[in-house]
């Protein structure tokens, strides 16, 4: 029996073959030939890990969902305690540096198939959900140290952000010629100036 560490590191390199074959396939497409391909290992070598197929794709929407909002998380508690650096932060991290990012191109494919698939679609809610009360929080936060002067309610500036991240991060993936990081985070900037009434340029 493999030790602990070990199941662990195969689990995580049978996630990561999920999410490959999610971006090969779509979330409907991922059977189980397809991810033991994708991983190297048999059908039956798969199933000991992840004896339910449908479990091991969730956890690979699950895992590849951390990095928009726990590693956002952290890493913005870890930045000094100011809201337009932790702003401009949020706004930085959100998009995606190149069309290549496995990450957003994996959203994109649950996106699409979330209209036909309730548990995903209600990952995604959740998930949108959470990255608004991030940002809603440095917003608020910002408003009550007289930095912010918010032009609406923050939970609506929130979710606009939200929304404004999750289009421009398609327009990178599906390489739009003249949109790339730079580009989109200084149109999401745009916005949040006009909705916070500061420059935002960050030190």
């Amino acid at each position: 029996m493999a030790r602990p560490k070990r199941q662990d590191a195969r689990r995580d390199e049978l996630v990561a073959a999920t999410q490959r074959a999610i971006l090969k396939s779509g979330p409907d497409g991922v059977k189980l030939n397809r991810v033991a391909a994708e991983a190297g290992l048999t059908s039956g070598a798969v199933l000991y890990y992840y004896p339910d197929i449908d479990e091991l794709v969730l956890e690979a929407n699950r895992v590849g969902m951390e990095r928009f909002y726990d590693e956002r998380l952290r890493m913005i508690e870890a930045l000094p305690d100011d809201p337009v650096v932790r702003l401009c932060a949020l706004v930085d991290s959100g998009l995606p540096r190149h069309g290549e990012d496995t990450g957003v191109r994996l959203l994109c494919e649950l996106g699409g198939s979330a209209g036909r698939n309730p548990v995903l679609a209600a990952l995604l809610t959740t998930l949108y959900d959470r990255q608004v009360t991030m940002y809603q929080a440095v917003l608020e936060q910002g408003a009550a140290r007289g930095l912010f002067a918010l032009q609406g309610p923050s939970l609506r500036i929130a979710r606009n952000l939200v929304a404004l991240e999750d289009a421009y991060g398609y327009r990178i993936v599906a390489r739009h010629p003249s949109i790339g990081h730079d580009e989109a985070a200084e149109l999401l900037l745009d916005y949040a100036r006009l909705a916070t009434g500061h420059p935002l340029t960050a030190p």
